[in-house]
């Protein structure tokens, strides 16, 4: 039987490439308006996952639920229908269009005589910008925009579709401090507005600062599903690896040997400006 607030469900799933077994009757699940993290060592299947629930793969044995039906898609375009969208850590975006342009594109608005209805898909975007509280300007070229601006378009373009589950892959990988933090601002704000999230990453700060639950996967298994409350970071590092980690930074002991390299009273002049960027450096 499935749980009534279990949002979306993984029993037993299975992937295989070849030889190989990426997932082995992994187990997940993802409740209503919550925020699950999913960690593990590079190769341990997270992003396989990902792509299994969301159509990229959609040959594998095992069974995926959805509200408590079960569901299988064959490609993204059909889980996007469904109301899934996966954030990658690599953007989907093109830099020579507009945020609107974005956001729309594949799916623009026409008026009757088969023209693209710019009015209604720059009004609409920003509409949909201001709800998110996205301080981002529809018209606006996504290339002229850094990265973290570009992640929060990414987000945009998915919440554009009625995505009431997001799925994150390392969405953070690129983004500087402060990105961060506005990242995790909008994902909570999802959150209360009961969109809900997987949240892959490295950082285990993210995870700790933001989920609700955290899922380990090792060798393409699952591992144990906690609350974010009743676990640490040394335990989900000792599930990651597979043994209990007594020391994460061990001191090392190294002998110099002779002067590789040495420089001395260096000075550099840029050529187009004609200023000298550096001077005397030994």
């Amino acid at each position: 039987m499935s749980s009534p607030d279990k949002i979306l469900e993984i029993r037993d799933l299975t992937k295989i490439f070849g030889e190989v077994t990426v997932l082995d009757k992994v187990n997940f699940d993802l409740k209503e308006g919550e925020i699950h993290g999913l960690c593990g060592e590079n190769g341990a299947g997270k992003s396989t996952l990902l792509k299994c629930i969301s159509g990229v793969y959609p040959s594998y044995s095992g069974q995926i639920l959805l509200s408590g039906s079960p569901c299988s898609f064959a490609d993204i375009s059909e889980s996007r229908k469904a109301g899934l969208a996966v954030i990658y850590q690599e953007l989907s975006l093109v830099n020579e269009l507009s945020i609107a342009e974005n956001i729309f594109l594949g799916e623009e608005p026409v008026v009757s005589s088969g023209l693209i209805d710019t009015d209604v898909m720059y009004s609409e975007t920003a509409g949909l910008l201001s709800r998110f509280g996205l301080d981002l300007k529809a018209e606006a070229l996504v290339g002229d925009l850094g990265v973290g601006k570009q992640q929060l378009v990414e987000i945009a373009k998915a919440l554009s579709k009625n995505a009431r589950i997001l799925l994150f892959d390392e969405p953070s990988s690129a983004l500087t401090e402060a990105e961060v933090k506005v990242l995790m601002d909008i994902i909570r704000g999802l959150r209360d507005k009961g969109v809900s999230c997987v949240y892959i990453s490295h950082k285990l700060d993210e995870i700790f600062e933001i989920c609700d639950r955290v899922t380990v996967l090792r060798d393409g298994k699952t591992i144990k599903t906690m609350d974010i409350g009743d676990t640490n970071t040394a335990e989900i590092i000792s599930l990651m690896v597979g043994r209990e980690i007594t020391d994460i930074y061990p001191k090392r002991s190294s002998q110099p040997g002779e002067v590789a390299l040495e420089v001395e009273g260096l000075s550099v002049v840029d050529e187009q400006s004609g200023k000298q960027v550096l001077k005397d450096i030994s």
